[in-house]
């Protein structure tokens, strides 16, 4: 049968990515505890093409995808995985996404009742052809806020909300990325109380007073936060947002921030 993908082109153009999006497979993530957790992920997986060829083979990318989706998957694997898209699809670079909900345990702080807490995450990593791959994890961790200012004006009580901090974040080569489990609870430790699944009476008692003593402007909170991922070691590079879904407002307070590490 004649592959029509391989024959020639002649519009002199190299596409940077081509290749396949939302594909949804099942895909095993190793765990801090040494195990792993089966996540759904929605899949991104491209290469490049060069000017001269007309197509990519679609088909490879699942042919590739679907034995990766039954082994523990961390960055080693996502390299090796990236490897073998260069060497079968025949191109420079590769790119490969995954995004999932991934399920993190949380124990309620008086009545030590255990939920699991759902974090949105994703990884992502680019290869080119004889160099290292980079990879970025991405990680949305949701904490309570509470608004000083709120606070002291007020004769009583103070307005909080659910806010949320999503983070992206590459390592420099030769450096292991942090655990999903170890930066959500670094990052919700910089909001003014984290948020559980499961409370108790006494445990909401304890996290709306631990909110109380504890106000953040969502300036704060980015600042704070900021200041903690600059102490990770071998961090390259880190983009932050922060974003309180306003009580008393129709909109949310945001702050971003970016910073390339020497």
């Amino acid at each position: 049968m004649q592959d029509v993908q391989n024959r020639a082109d002649g519009r002199g153009i190299d596409i940077q990515k081509v290749g396949i999006k939302e594909a949804h497979l099942p895909f095993l993530i190793k765990t801090r505890e040494g195990g792993y957790q089966q996540v759904l992920a929605r899949v991104r997986f491209t290469v490049s093409l060069p000017s001269e060829y007309k197509g990519t083979h679609m088909s490879r990318f699942l042919e590739i995808l679907m034995p990766w989706s039954k082994k523990p998957l961390a960055e080693p694997e996502m390299e090796a995985m990236l490897g073998e898209a260069l060497t079968k699809l025949e191109a420079s670079s590769a790119e490969v996404e995954l995004s999932f909900k991934y399920f993190v345990d949380k124990v309620a702080p008086v009545s030590g009742r255990t939920s699991v807490l759902d974090l949105d995450c994703s990884f992502r990593g680019h290869k080119d052809k004889d160099k290292p791959m980079e990879f970025q994890l991405g990680v949305e961790v949701p904490f309570t806020s509470l608004c000083p200012c709120s606070k002291e004006i007020s004769a009583y009580g103070a307005h909080n909300q659910r806010s949320v901090a999503r983070i992206q974040l590459r390592f420099k080569p030769g450096y292991d990325c942090i655990y999903i489990e170890d930066l959500a609870e670094m990052v919700e430790k910089q909001g003014s109380s984290p948020i559980y699944p499961l409370l108790k009476r006494e445990d909401e008692k304890f996290v709306t007073e631990a909110a109380y003593e504890n106000p953040k402007f969502v300036e704060d909170i980015l600042r704070d936060t900021v200041l903690t991922l600059r102490g990770l070691e071998g961090l390259q590079w880190f983009s932050l947002e922060c974003e309180n879904y306003e009580s008393i407002h129709n909109h949310s307070a945001y702050a971003q921030h970016e910073e390339e590490l020497p």
